[in-house]
């Protein structure tokens, strides 16, 4: 579809119904600039929610729960039952009847992902993917890495994404380095060529105040520029009394579509943090005798005025694409990001004796920067009968850390009359210098459809890196180490005509090390590989899509102890992940959009010098499940009104390697209530309804940290 014609269908339902939301669609793989869709899904009749599904963009946003396109699993725009590996898109209109707050509780309902893994932590976000801890490595944002360096997080705020894609398995041939485990994709709010207006203002749990807005429209009168502005500001604490949870920030953005064929998107942001770290305390009868209870439950609430996490983050970049004639498409995605950490805290590093507690200082004063470009050349063609969509890269990552970092031990703290009144003193510096690490790789990828239902995928990359590290503290002076690699992926697809899609797939990805043996040999790449079955359902007869997948994932060259030289290691770790997947989300005409899903997780450390080989690595739950159901009324004494409500199980999981210290499974339930009135809408949304106490993960002699308490949120958004 062109962009003419895209513009003209959104102008027919922009007319047809009121002008109550606002939704900018960016066709950039195509090169195409579309407008938004004015409209929510409680307005609309089945006929428009086909007329709007033709026109859905690969980047959203999404009318309903159900997304057709994504390019994350191929970097073209390709609908998702094609892509032949298990991908998920969190929609914007999710996103609006849950409200999340962190881009953790974003992904709280979706398949093979364990979110918030280390509990209420204002650092980074981090996830779990099919067992394996993809920690803050495995988030990018618009396609581009945006992972963390060092203590820089690069925190991403949901109320400027659009949709939250995650791909399943290993990614290396399109993304280069990545964990095996799968990947994040965060998609940025875009311009829009309809104008929209709105704004919102907050009040919620733990003094919580929030106000944002989000502007957009056209730009002059040649119909070729259009812009998009989101703020936000917030001013709060978490659940312990004496925290931070604030933020600024502010994202402007600007598309340039001078024809169908060319389009050029300048996206933008800066953040200002100042949130508090996770806070790990010990447990009665788990970490000391029980005999001397719990510690007093305003004891966390008494942190010291030494703990903060302050950033600063901004980032600059582009979205290029130009369609030449004969098929023939360039894209060229580039971005520069830049975070300044701020970070001090006292942390329980265990029990110095039975009775008392110690602690240690650490602090952190860093810059880290990230420059990411991606060239893409995009060839469509036929031969011999056989349509094929041929993709060849070339990516460039670099990645810098320069700061230092303090560390104290030894504040004693007695558990019979625990007490943080005492000063912190800033502590001495351990380590000052510059960390440098780039990637880059050259990659190709063929997507052949072979008559009228059988599509195949093959895809290779040679990837490079290098990694160096400036030490101004040691008489060694610098360290560095280059690795290379070469990757492969291959997948098919066949479509029947009842909307089953089975497919078959085996990926491969890899992480670096760094070190050397005590022989001194350059440790190589961590890889990983995998190999999936599933089957996609994507039904005629209603908005819907459904995935089961089965998996098989090893993780080899993991590092492990040197048998023979014990302060150095050796790459003969292995770790397994074998598993099933059960995801689904429909929109019924009836006003029921549902999200659901089912995780089982079998892994293990199969091979390993450290005493563990046999044991279920650490925070991997063996299963887990989630439902989130959301219900708007329409006509009657409750039109306007919108009820949601969902649950979350996460299993029993173990909080070290050696499998000594057990962490139980909880489950906790959300819940949201929204009235739409005229061109206003209030809300109220719940996270951990019941207020269920549990413990998102333990360390052996390292003490609990817990899960997030109840978060009510009470919101008043306009349209103007």
């Amino acid at each position: 579809m062109t962009t003419g014609t895209c513009r003209a269908a959104i102008g027919a339902i922009g007319g047809a119904l009121p002008a109550s939301g606002a939704w900018a669609v960016l066709a950039a793989s195509a090169g195409a600039v579309l407008g938004p869709v004015a409209v929510h899904a409680q307005d609309m009749a089945l006929p428009t929610i086909k007329v709007e599904a033709e026109a859905t963009s690969d980047v959203g946003p999404d009318v309903g729960y159900v997304a057709i396109n994504t390019t994350t699993g191929s970097k073209t725009d390709t609908p998702v039952e094609l892509v032949p590996q298990s991908v998920s898109v969190v929609t914007e209109q999710e996103m609006i009847d849950r409200n999340p707050q962190e881009l953790e509780q974003t992904l709280g309902y979706t398949a093979g992902v364990t979110a918030s893994i280390w509990g209420l932590d204002g650092r980074f976000d981090q996830f779990l993917i099919r067992g394996f801890d993809i920690g803050t490595y495995g988030i990018f944002r618009d396609g581009l890495s945006q992972k963390s360096i060092g203590f820089s997080g690069f925190k991403i705020e949901p109320y400027g994404t659009q949709r939250v894609e995650v791909l399943r398995g290993a990614a290396g041939v399109l993304y280069g380095e990545n964990d095996p485990g799968g990947m994040i994709n965060v998609i940025t709010k875009r311009p829009s060529f309809t104008p929209f207006r709105e704004a919102f203002a907050s009040y919620g749990s733990f003094d919580t105040v929030e106000a944002g807005f989000d502007v957009g429209g056209p730009l002059g009168s040649g119909g070729s520029l259009a812009y998009r502005l989101t703020g936000l500001w917030r001013d709060g604490q978490t659940q312990y009394e004496n925290s931070q949870n604030d933020r600024f920030f502010i994202a402007p953005a600007l598309t340039w579509a001078p024809s169908e064929a060319t389009s050029l998107t300048i996206l933008t942001n800066w953040q200002r943090d100042r949130l508090s770290p996770a806070v790990f305390l010990p447990v009665a009868g788990e970490d000391y005798p029980e005999s001397l209870g719990p510690l007093p439950s305003g004891f966390a609430d008494e942190l010291p005025d030494f703990d903060h996490f302050d950033a600063d983050v901004g980032s600059i970049g582009y979205q290029f694409a130009h369609d030449f004639e004969e098929g023939w498409s360039v894209r060229q995605n580039l971005r520069y990001s830049r975070q300044s950490t701020d970070y001090a805290e006292l942390y329980f590093n265990g029990m110095a004796n039975a009775t008392t507690m110690d602690f240690v200082a650490f602090s952190v004063d860093q810059t880290a920067e990230i420059f990411n470009l991606d060239n893409q050349v995009q060839k469509d063609f036929t031969i011999a009968g056989t349509d094929h969509r041929l993709l060849l890269g070339a990516d460039y990552n670099r990645y810098s850390s320069d700061g230092t970092q303090g560390y104290q031990d030894g504040y004693l703290i007695p558990v019979a009359d625990p007490s943080y009144d005492f000063p912190v003193a800033p502590p001495p510096i351990y380590q000052d210098g510059k960390q440098i690490v780039a990637q880059y790789g050259l990659y190709l990828q063929d997507q052949a459809k072979v008559g009228d239902s059988l599509h195949l995928t093959l895809g290779m990359r040679q990837a490079w890196s290098e990694n160096s590290f400036d030490d101004r503290l040691s008489a060694d002076g610098d360290t560095s180490q280059r690795n290379s690699a070469f990757l492969l992926n291959a997948g098919a697809v066949y479509e029947f005509a009842n909307g089953l899609v089975p497919y078959a797939s085996y990926a491969e990805g890899l992480t670096a090390n760094v070190g050397t043996t005590f022989e001194g040999q350059v440790f190589e790449p961590t890889r990983g590989t995998q190999y999936e079955v599933g089957v996609k359902y994507r039904p005629a007869s209603f908005e819907g899509f459904f995935t089961a997948a089965l998996y098989d994932m090893t993780r080899t060259n993991v590092l492990t102890m040197d048998p023979e030289h014990p302060d150095f290691a050796v790459q003969t770790g292995e770790i397994e992940s074998r598993g099933l997947e059960l995801e689904g989300s429909f929109d019924l005409v009836g006003g029921l959009s549902t999200q659901a899903s089912y995780t089982y997780t079998n892994a293990e450390i199969t091979s390993s010098n450290d005493g563990d080989e046999g044991n279920r690595p650490p925070l991997v739950p063996e299963h887990q499940a989630s439902i989130w159901g959301n219900y708007r009324f329409a006509g009657g004494a409750l039109d306007g009104v919108s009820l949601g409500a969902g649950l979350r199980y996460i299993g029993q999981t173990w909080g070290d390697s050696a499998n000594t210290r057990s962490v139980p499974g909880y489950t906790v339930a959300d819940a949201a209530l929204r009235y739409q009135f005229g061109r206003m809408e209030a809300a109220v949304n719940v996270t951990n309804l019941f207020d269920k106490s549990y413990y998102a993960t333990c360390y052996p002699g390292g003490g609990c940290t817990p899960g997030d308490a109840r978060q009510v949120t009470a919101q008043l958004t306009v349209d103007f």
